[in-house]
């Protein structure tokens, strides 16, 4: 922008963009707040003068941008705008918390503070955004304007992300998904998380990306009778009834459409809830909300017909964020499925700005909300200080459960949990002594134990015994935060012992051998028994679920066979002599060939990506790039808590080097499928199978083939040749290598 702009052009850009926010807020126009936000604008003016983003343009309309984004977009008023505007001056300019404390006031001062990155030196073993994480939370219980803020900073920094290099997209596009949309969703932010994940698959796949929207383009047009033709007669009846209404098409997010073809492996055109459509009406005094609700939805399957798994009752129970709406799916013209959602003007504003508009239609009267207790919960959680961050980070993740279930007590009293939650979940979360006496439930009446699986609308008694205490095999069997942290807090003492322990019987082993304990032969030691955390492995050492009998092997693997699944031999000379590993750049993208020496890289189980594959490099202590799938969950929680050891990653052509892919194949049994299907495979000259296995159940087949395959290009060629066998009905590819 500077390169093409003068100074007065610019100027005129950021008097419009301050004049639009404060055209936009109401609480903004008033005269106490106006006064506020104009002093928050000139001191983050003149703080940030000179200063550009690596756009190129002015860095004072970040701050605007973000200012804007809490008011128009989530419904802030004039403190949030004013903090929102201020929120990088204490992190990036020569201000501090007490001169923003005696010009604005401890409130406005004690949220920018909150938003405000950590700095200083942290333990090498801890990660900085974990940590920062935990302070930005801690001060998001005593103001959820602050994660509200940091949201908006956060949407205004993925929508221009381009201008930034690629590990660093892909180190924020990661944290964003792991963590930042998630939150979203637990306020109630929907607009703004669905924008969060859609930019997030922007920059981490972008052709599945174009891909997805360019059909779902193709679909609209197609589509687009299909709704008219549906909407129509629904309009005759709400007009007929005299119900003030509007009706707009809701098209399914990007993100939420890849998400659903890669959990249950179909293309786009097979997810049927697509077609969407949402009713705000305009509730009247005479009749409450809830009976407006089923009467637009009586109306409406009197119409078309429902399907009746998919009715989703919000309104008599609305989610732990505060969302309501009354979600059904009918049988429309031509045979399409057609998802609507009912709503009233006030939940559709709840649903889209969430937590600000939670508050704005809360009465005095009302009742602590679940969104409350959960800041109570993360609070909580807060004030373990002695856990680890990155810990806290995954206890913190399970509280962001998107999908919630009810249970209700003895008494009758509800209890949201996540789902999967367990009958020990429950004793937990009603009583941390509840838990630790527990040994099992009455669930609707019937005996359980405490490892049964709670589902929604069960009646729980919870049975205990004096005699009983708690078990470190519960944390296998918990899924709440809350559960898990009550359950280490019991063998904290303990548990710092066995660790104690198993931490000497490392050093006597290693001193017998001359060696001492250092970074590459803990290593070792945590990629052989594949754990993540030193403390885990002298936990288990100490507890002897380890031995250390087997040290020779493990010190003398160069690398480890838990890592690297296969490699096969290259043709040519090698390299000799043993090198010294070098230093990766980081900043620029890790390229892999047939001529990259396979002592840098190693191919991460967890996902086993193949040349093609959209992958992200993480730089272990070693200086060895572990490469992952993009959208592995270990790789998007890596980025999202180690994002400085994180590299982007770029395959070539790969014809010499072997790697390791599954196949899943189901079909019609028939004589003679096998063999054709090993006739395509040993036919194909890129391709060796390794193994094949095939099972066959009342006519109907199921195989895994192993091979071993260049690159993604042969693997797609020989699946859509084995498509072609006739029989043959799914062929894919399965990406997670069973352990």
């Amino acid at each position: 922008m500077s390169e093409v702009l003068s100074e007065i052009q610019e100027n005129e850009i950021i008097r419009k963009e301050y004049e639009a926010l404060i055209n936009l807020s109401p609480q903004c126009q008033t005269e106490k707040g106006l006064k506020l936000v104009n002093k928050a604008f000139d001191l983050a003016r003149e703080a940030h003068k000179g200063v550009r983003r690596k756009s190129g343009e002015p860095y004072i309309l970040h701050p605007l941008a973000v200012a804007r984004i809490v008011t128009e977009e989530i419904g802030l008023g004039s403190t949030g705008a004013a903090a929102a505007l201020l929120h990088d001056v204490i992190e990036d300019t020569d201000y501090t918390y007490e001169d923003l404390e005696a010009i604005f006031g401890t409130k406005v001062a004690s949220i920018v503070d909150g938003l405000t990155k950590l700095s200083g030196v942290f333990d090498k073993n801890q990660s900085a955004q974990a940590e920062n994480f935990r302070k930005l939370l801690l001060t998001m219980v005593e103001d959820v304007r602050v994660i509200i803020i940091k949201l908006a900073d956060r949407l205004h920094n993925m929508r221009t992300l381009g201008s930034m290099p690629e590990h660093k997209r892909l180190k924020i596009a990661g944290e964003t998904l792991f963590m930042y949309a998630p939150i979203a969703h637990r306020l109630g932010l929907y607009a703004l998380k669905t924008e969060l994940e859609d930019l997030s698959l922007k920059y981490e796949h972008p052709n599945v990306y174009q891909d997805i929207v360019s059909q779902i383009e193709h679909k609209e047009l197609k589509d687009k009778d299909i709704l008219n033709k549906f909407i129509a007669p629904i309009k005759q009846v709400l007009d007929k009834a005299g119900i003030e209404y509007d009706i707009k098409s809701r098209p399914k997010s990007v993100y939420s459409i890849w998400n659903k073809m890669q959990k249950k492996n179909i293309p786009v055109d097979e997810i049927y809830d697509v077609l969407a459509i949402r009713i705000v009406f305009k509730q009247n005094t005479l009749t409450p909300e809830k009976a407006q609700c089923w009467n637009v939805y009586s109306l409406i399957t009197d119409i078309y017909k429902p399907k009746p798994d998919r009715l989703r009752d919000w309104v008599s129970t609305p989610k732990a964020n505060g969302y309501e709406a009354l979600h059904a799916t009918v049988m429309g013209p031509a045979g399409k499925w057609v998802e609507i959602q009912i709503r009233s003007e006030r939940m559709d504003e709840i649903a889209e700005r969430g937590l600000a508009a939670h508050y704005k239609y809360k009465g005095g009267q009302e009742k602590e909300s679940e969104l409350e207790n959960w800041l109570g919960r993360i609070k909580d959680m807060l004030e373990n200080p002695s856990s680890d961050s990155l810990e806290f980070l995954d206890d913190f993740k399970l509280n962001l459960f998107a999908s919630e279930i009810m249970i209700f007590t003895p008494k009758g009293e509800v209890k949201i949990l996540p789902k999967g939650a367990t009958a020990l979940d429950f004793a937990f979360e009603i009583h941390t002594k509840l838990g630790y006496k527990c040994i099992g439930a009455k669930v609707n009446y019937k005996l359980v134990p405490v490892t049964y699986q709670l589902k929604s609308g069960d009646q729980v008694e919870i049975l205990t015994s004096e005699k009983q205490t708690p078990k470190y095999e519960w944390l296998k069997t918990v899924s709440t935060a809350k559960a898990k942290k009550a359950i280490k807090d019991a063998f904290k003492r303990e548990r710092k012992e066995i660790v104690a322990i198993g931490e000497k019987l490392v050093e006597e082993a290693l001193n017998k051998k001359k060696l001492t304990t250092n970074n590459r032969i803990l290593n070792k030691l945590l990629r052989y028994h594949n754990i993540e955390r030193k403390e885990e492995l002298y936990l288990k050492i100490g507890s002897e679920r380890i031995s250390l009998d087997n040290l020779d092997k493990i010190l003398k693997e160069k690398t480890s066979n838990k890592f690297i699944k296969y490699w096969s031999l290259s043709f040519g000379g090698g390299k000799k002599g043993k090198q010294e590993p070098q230093k990766i750049d980081k900043k620029k993208p890790f390229v892999l060939s047939d001529d990259t020496d396979t002592n840098n890289y190693i191919i991460a189980s967890c996902c086993n990506p193949i040349p093609g594959d959209d992958v992200v490099g993480y730089v272990d202590d070693d200086e060895k790039v572990i490469l992952h799938s993009r959208k592995c969950p270990v790789a998007i929680k890596l980025m999202s808590s180690q994002g400085n050891k994180i590299v982007s990653a770029d395959w070539t052509t790969h014809k010499l080097l072997s790697f390791l892919a599954i196949i899943n194949l189901t079909g019609i049994d028939q004589i003679g499928i096998v063999s054709k299907i090993t006739k395509v495979i040993s036919d194909d000259q890129n391709v060796n199978m390794r193994s094949i296995h095939v099972e066959s159940h009342d006519g109907i087949f199921d195989g895994v083939i192993n091979l071993y395959i260049h690159n993604v290009e042969d693997l797609n060629n020989l699946i859509y040749n084995i498509m072609k066998i006739k029989g043959v009905y799914t062929v894919t590819r399965q990406e997670r290598i069973q352990k």
